[in-house]
């Protein structure tokens, strides 16, 4: 595949150096901690990238790093969560995504996205799957609002509940999403009124959740999440961990009756919300 350059003149393409793999190592030490267990070494980036899988970054002019995405290639099995026959179709696990910090608002992450699906076409993919935090606003908008994915799955503690880094100290509670390779896919068109739904984790006046007890019985729900997770962990530990496990709650609860994630958007007040629905 061709390299893409962006409008401002990042160029992304495939990783191609030890050099730039390793500064991709680099850029998970930034953003998750030099002690994060779950880092992927550079060697390991290069053998998937002879292997079908995929390490490509987002270059400055300059030539610096300013984030990447690596994902693995692979057969999807005729068991488990994604089981469809004996030997079914290929599928791709994007494992990563990072920007630096200084990068961000730049719609690399995006960006970044689109070159990874690109990649997976020329391969013959049929899905790629990732995980997200359903607890960070930012993920959610970029993977539901912005690309369209679809939620497969909730995992509670997907990672176990401790890596060691710095941004997983609430635990690694995971949504697994999933976003067709071959057809461009939109995010689902709510209209507002969709979003009047039994509240079941409602912020109030200092963000503090109030869990529903029990859990209202509704054909839709809107769970809250904050505008910025890491500051309320960094403000108040035991605040966040309430809303955290409440959200988690929420998930488990509801998607195990037949519930669908319809989509996700912002609030004029800045927190993050997750319409549910009853699957027809």
């Amino acid at each position: 595949m061709q390299n893409v350059t962006l409008a401002d003149g990042i160029v992304i393409r495939d990783l191609a150096t030890h050099g730039e793999r390793a500064e991709a190592v680099r850029i998970q030490h930034e953003l998750w901690g030099e002690g994060f267990s779950e880092s992927v070494p550079a060697a390991m980036l290069m053998v998937a990238q002879k292997t079908g899988g995929i390490a490509a970054g987002a270059f400055a002019t300059n030539g610096r790093l300013l984030g990447f995405v690596f994902g693995i290639t692979g057969v999807q099995p005729g068991h488990g969560p994604f089981a469809s026959a004996p030997h079914g179709p290929l599928v791709h696990w994007s494992d990563l995504l990072a920007v630096r910090a200084e990068a961000r608002g730049r719609r690399l992450g995006e960006a970044l996205k689109g070159y990874q699906r690109d990649r997976c076409r020329e391969l013959g993919v049929e899905t790629m799957f990732w995980t997200f935090d359903p607890f960070v606003a930012r993920n959610a908008h970029l993977n539901l609002a912005r690309l369209g994915a679809r939620i497969h799955e909730f995992v509670e503690d997907m990672y176990g509940d401790s890596t060691n880094s710095r941004v997983h100290v609430l635990g690694t509670d995971r949504f697994v999403a999933a976003w067709p390779v071959r057809d461009d896919v939109a995010p689902r068109d709510l209209a507002p009124a969709s979003w009047h739904g039994a509240v079941v984790a409602a912020s109030g006046a200092d963000d503090c959740p109030e869990p529903s007890d029990p859990l209202p019985q509704a054909e839709a729900v809107v769970v809250r999440v904050p505008h910025d997770h890491l500051a309320v962990v960094e403000q108040d530990l035991h605040r966040a961990r309430t809303w955290y496990l409440a959200v988690r709650r929420a998930f488990n609860h509801y998607l195990a009756r037949g519930f669908r994630v319809d989509g996700f958007e912002r609030s004029a007040r800045g927190d993050g919300r997750y319409l549910l629905s009853r699957n027809p």
